[in-house]
């Protein structure tokens, strides 16, 4: 199994920006293609950016692209979400999930672990 950890979250203003972390313990985090999702009230969990093991590779989210960048440290067991020029539609608890086989999807359910999530608030 995989434990995952996110910190970085919180209140910040529009055009502000953010970095969220996900930390990984148990099996080899290299081996694991990592995804950020998040969700807003009354919203499904939806696709916000993903990374490759390797970190050669990313996708995101059309409403994020060229604001948002994803990246990992794989001697730190950490995938990061850079997230700058935030708006308020951002707002939403961000969950890190890690996904043990196959390529990289954009469905929440794919997903084998997850974090418990932290909260980002952008105020307008």
């Amino acid at each position: 199994q995989v434990q995952l950890v996110e910190t970085g979250g919180g209140l910040v203003q529009a055009g502000g920006s953010l970095r969220l972390s996900c930390a990984a313990s148990g099996r080899t985090f290299s081996n694991y293609l990592m995804g950020w999702f998040r969700k807003a009230p009354g919203k499904e969990r939806e696709f916000v950016a993903a990374i490759s093991r390797s970190g050669g590779r990313t996708y995101y989210a059309d409403s994020v692209k060229g604001r948002f960048t994803i990246s990992r440290d794989n001697a730190k067991n950490t995938v990061y979400l850079q997230m700058n020029s935030l708006k308020p539609e951002d707002t939403a608890v961000h969950y890190c999930g890690a996904k043990e086989t196959g390529y990289y999807s954009r469905s929440a359910t794919l997903y084998d672990y997850w974090g418990q999530g932290t909260q980002v608030t952008v105020s307008s």
